[in-house]
């Protein structure tokens, strides 16, 4: 018996340790622009082209954030959706369809997590190719953009920094 005693005595730290609050957040995907760093690179060719990377902070209440890889005919393949913005005499126009600047839909892979907490938090980096750019451009660009889960809840539509395209650096958020 007094074995027992000293067992439980023992354990029961190691269980009151164990025991954690569930966070709970909201359902809807929530996002934070954190950065977009321009750069010079090459292209799968071995071309010179610009390149820039968007990086943003996001969460997701119940976890249930990006997509499988697409099957034949399936048509909702997009989760990630930007459109770009040029300045142009100071004032920030969208670009039209035929910009060879102007991005595509883009996927977040699919992400779980097991156990009782479903909670999603991470940084997702979306690298951009500007294979067209030329040098001599002084293009000055942001990024309109926002996420969707699998449940349909879209997060906040959120905008990038300026980023001048013609100078290689890291610009941040706010």
């Amino acid at each position: 018996m007094r074995k027992l005693k000293y067992a439980f005595l023992l354990m029961s730290p190691l269980l009151l340790l164990s025991c954690h609050k569930i966070v709970s957040l909201p359902d809807t995907p929530f996002i934070r622009f954190t950065s977009f760093k321009v750069f010079d690179t090459t292209d799968i060719l071995g071309n010179d082209c610009k390149g820039g990377r968007l990086k943003f902070y996001f969460q997701d209440g119940d976890g249930d954030l990006g997509l499988n890889a697409p099957e034949s005919g399936q048509t909702d393949t997009t989760n990630l959706f930007l459109t770009l913005y040029r300045k142009n005499n100071g004032v920030f126009t969208q670009v039209p369809d035929n910009d060879l600047l102007k991005p595509s839909g883009y996927r977040i892979p699919y992400m779980e997590r097991t156990g009782q907490n479903k909670i999603l938090k991470g940084t997702i980096a979306v690298t951009f190719f500007y294979e067209f750019y030329n040098t001599q451009d002084s293009n000055v660009f942001k990024y309109r953009f926002y996420i969707k889960d699998r449940a349909d809840n879209y997060s906040d539509t959120i905008w990038t920094c300026e980023i001048p395209l013609s100078v290689d650096s890291l610009y941040t958020g706010n």
